[in-house]
């Protein structure tokens, strides 16, 4: 069933690509995730992060990027000797120039102006016409940050590297991919910069770690990635134990793909990755609910599609991450269906309810509530 653009229906994501160069119907693909109090410290320490997609037939060849072959960490530099002294000769009192006192405290002209941010609610992020970035801090979790991109370019440009780090499949997992080795992974899999993801999301944890592997490395980043380093130190997430979660969306209208119907269940699906990356109390819960409720069975069929998406399908944080935002939270057919991991309609129903019956009280579980309600009152 189709979600109807201003119902609160639930909707999951999967890949997908532009109408100029969509295939035929094919495996799906797509990204989301779920963790007992001991998993969820687990996950927020992994910063597992996510992304969406349109599905799509081409698959990664392997040999795209190697993950056998480890470029080794350089090691880390050594203590700075000092700098020597300088002895500096005073200068006279009477050549001193004259400074207006209104002067001192002005910043460096150098010195990028703070982001601006705006705290909004679901409903007005999705209403949102950006023009370039637009920063949101999401009302009902102040932890999530959203990011509003005007242009598919300047998302992919700031946040592909790090989904390459993160979760993206037969990528590297302990190092950051240099220019050369980011455009060869992403022209593998027949995407562009625009379309690697439609949407992203990740964890304060794995941005910095991101953002400190690069340093280590050395690996020369972007104007936009930097600016997103700007941003983390602004909003503290740098910092050991910083907890949050960052999710990101294009406009309507940024290519031919991105409707306002694809923009609302991409926002959907990435608010509950931004909550289980910001709630250890909620990914507890789908830690639980993944191990306990799921069949083997069904919990492979989840495995398998992930990894037709293109996703690390062998880290557990990541699985259970995509789960809960797919099967509870996707629910368009163009991104997800109950058939993509081998279930039946009503088996997919059952689950969503069970999910929402017990999971923690707050904004994600009246939302999922109203969601399956709105469903039950339509016509069979």
């Amino acid at each position: 069933m189709r979600s109807e653009p201003d119902t609160d229906d639930t909707v999951r994501l999967v890949s997908r690509q532009p109408e100029s160069r969509l295939p035929a119907p094919r495996q799906p693909r797509g990204p989301w995730r779920w963790a007992a109090a001991g998993a969820a410290a687990a996950a927020l320490a992994m910063g597992i992060g996510g992304w969406l997609v349109w599905p799509r037939q081409i698959q990664m060849p392997p040999q795209a990027v190697s993950t056998t072959q480890r470029i080794p960490a350089p090691a880390l530099p050594g203590p700075v000797s000092p700098t020597p002294a300088v002895t500096i000769q005073p200068i006279p009192a009477r050549q001193l120039p004259a400074r207006p006192p209104s002067l001192t405290a002005l910043p460096s002209p150098t010195t990028p102006a703070p982001f601006r941010i705006e705290t909004a609610d679901e409903a007005e992020i999705r209403a949102h016409v950006p023009t370039g970035l637009t920063v949101f801090r999401f009302a009902a979790n102040p932890s999530i940050i959203v990011l509003d991109f005007a242009s598919l370019r300047e998302q992919g440009l700031m946040l592909n590297r790090i989904a390459a780090l993160v979760e993206k499949g037969a990528m590297p997992r302990d190092r950051v991919l240099n220019d050369t080795e980011l455009d060869a992974a992403i022209r593998a899999g027949g995407d562009t910069v625009e379309t690697f993801y439609y949407g992203h999301d990740y964890s304060a944890a794995a941005m910095a770690r991101f953002f400190a592997l690069a340093a280590r490395d050395k690996v020369r980043l972007n104007p936009e990635e930097e600016k997103l380093h700007r941003l983390l130190a602004q909003l503290g997430w740098l910092a050991p134990g910083a907890n949050g979660g960052l999710i990101s969306l294009p406009r309507v209208g940024a290519n031919a793909d991105v409707t306002a119907e694809a923009r609302r269940v991409i926002l959907r699906h990435e608010l509950s990755h931004g909550e289980y990356f910001s709630d250890p109390a909620y990914a507890a819960y789908v830690h639980r609910f993944w191990v306990h409720a799921l069949t083997p069975a069904e919990r492979e069929g989840v495995r398998k599609f992930l990894a037709s998406e293109e996703y690390d399908s062998r880290i557990e944080t990541l699985v259970e991450n995509e789960m809960q935002a797919y099967l509870m939270f996707t629910r368009d057919p163009i991104f997800f269906t109950a058939s993509r991991v081998g279930m039946t309609p009503e088996r997919l129903t059952e689950l969503q309810t069970e999910f929402q019956r017990d999971m923690p009280r707050g904004w994600l579980r009246e939302m999922l509530g109203r969601t399956l309600s709105v469903a039950a009152a339509r016509p069979r």
